[in-house]
């Protein structure tokens, strides 16, 4: 039933939620959110860290390491969190992006450009199952993100009381 209702689909195949779903799934930098959780821990370190190759220059600059090592290192992190928070918020964006297509009952796409926008109004079964991939395949994700800025504003934080003390 599903399927004839996705071959009576107006909507053009690159531009269905499910297939935008399964093509952001499988890109190089979404689908390190849908790793295990040490996996995804060492991409953010690897985004950490080129992060910090640019940052450490700069902070450099203000804080001379030989003179004021603890204030280096919190400022280039400080910098590097920046290059974390960049992705995450892209990350963050697409994700929800997907999630709002997916769980949306009706679906705008373009025929052929930008001036001839329409609308299409789901099947339910397709609605349904879209929900319970936004349920169980994407939440998880949006959550998982969501924590993942969490961990970073704590780090932000512990770093300010840091600075403040030393």
């Amino acid at each position: 039933m599903i399927e004839s209702s996705v071959s009576n689909c107006p909507v053009p195949a690159e531009q269905q939620p499910l297939n935008e779903y399964e093509e952001l799934k499988s890109s190089w930098l979404f689908r390190d959110c849908t790793l295990p959780w040490r996996r995804y821990l060492t991409t953010i370190a690897w985004i950490v860290g080129l992060s910090w190759i640019i940052a450490a220059p700069v902070a450099a600059a203000s804080f001379p390491p030989q003179k004021q090592i603890a204030h280096f290192i919190l400022c280039s992190l400080a910098g590097a969190s920046l290059g974390v928070l960049l992705v995450l918020l892209r990350l963050y964006l697409g994700w929800n992006y997907i999630r709002d297509r997916l769980s949306s009952p009706v679906i705008f796409y373009e025929e052929s450009g930008w001036y001839d926008g329409q609308t299409w109004t789901k099947p339910e079964q397709l609605l349904a199952r879209d929900r319970l991939i936004v349920t169980y395949q994407i939440q998880p994700i949006i959550k998982r993100l969501q924590i993942s800025f969490a961990g970073l504003a704590g780090l932000l934080v512990a770093g300010t009381i840091v600075w403040h003390l030393v």
